[in-house]
């Protein structure tokens, strides 16, 4: 399966510059995803989607990932317009990961038993939430919250999409997960210094 890292966005509530640059335990955000990716088993080619908001992104992929990932510029809209353009300009035509560039938790495991869980889900498309009574035990307070058949969810910022439909409406799967540190996504300096805490005690 291949991976589409989201790393487009404005990054504006950080106030640190480009959010994929920004340095955790002296290590780009973007660089503990792109790990994580590259140590799966289930994950083939990786794209960097990047925009005219992060010009320096796209310099950080070229120079240290350029022999083999590829940064995608997109207009930078829209995160479902950039997501599209970029799923289709890379001729994805099988089920893609797309996923956030600002979650530094994530583990090649993790990523491996959410693949896992796509391929037996029965969907074209699988998004990933945690509950969000597990947020408050890792001091996560979520930008997004959904109601899921009477259930509080948060988004995990991962989902898998058909790319050969990735224009159209896709049947899909919540994935539950109850492991609340995946739904930590950089978006404070709060947060950047929470997830300092946890890798160190890693």
């Amino acid at each position: 399966m291949d991976a589409v890292i989201m790393a487009g966005g404005q990054g504006l509530r950080l106030g640190m510059g480009e959010k994929p640059c920004v340095e955790l335990l002296g290590k780009p955000l973007i660089s503990y995803v792109i790990d994580a990716l590259e140590g799966s088993s289930r994950i083939g080619r990786i794209i960097v989607a990047v925009s005219p908001s992060t010009p320096a992104t796209e310099e950080l992929v070229n120079e240290e990932y350029g022999d083999h990932i590829q940064a995608v510029n997109t207009a930078g809209d829209n995160y479902v317009g950039d997501m599209v353009y970029a799923v289709e300009s890379s001729g994805m035509d099988e089920p893609v990961m797309i996923i956030m560039s600002d979650l530094p938790l994530v583990t090649p495991e993790l990523l491996d038993s959410i693949i896992a869980a796509y391929e037996v889900c029965g969907k074209s498309s699988m998004s990933v939430f945690i509950p969000l009574s597990l947020c408050s035990e890792v001091g996560i307070r979520p930008d997004t919250v959904f109601n899921w058949a009477g259930q509080l969810i948060v988004p995990a910022g991962i989902n898998i999409l058909d790319g050969k439909h990735i224009n159209e409406e896709q049947d899909y799967h919540n994935y539950m997960l109850d492991d609340p540190e995946i739904a930590l996504n950089i978006n404070t300096a709060e947060d950047l210094k929470h997830c300092e805490d946890i890798l160190k005690n890693r």
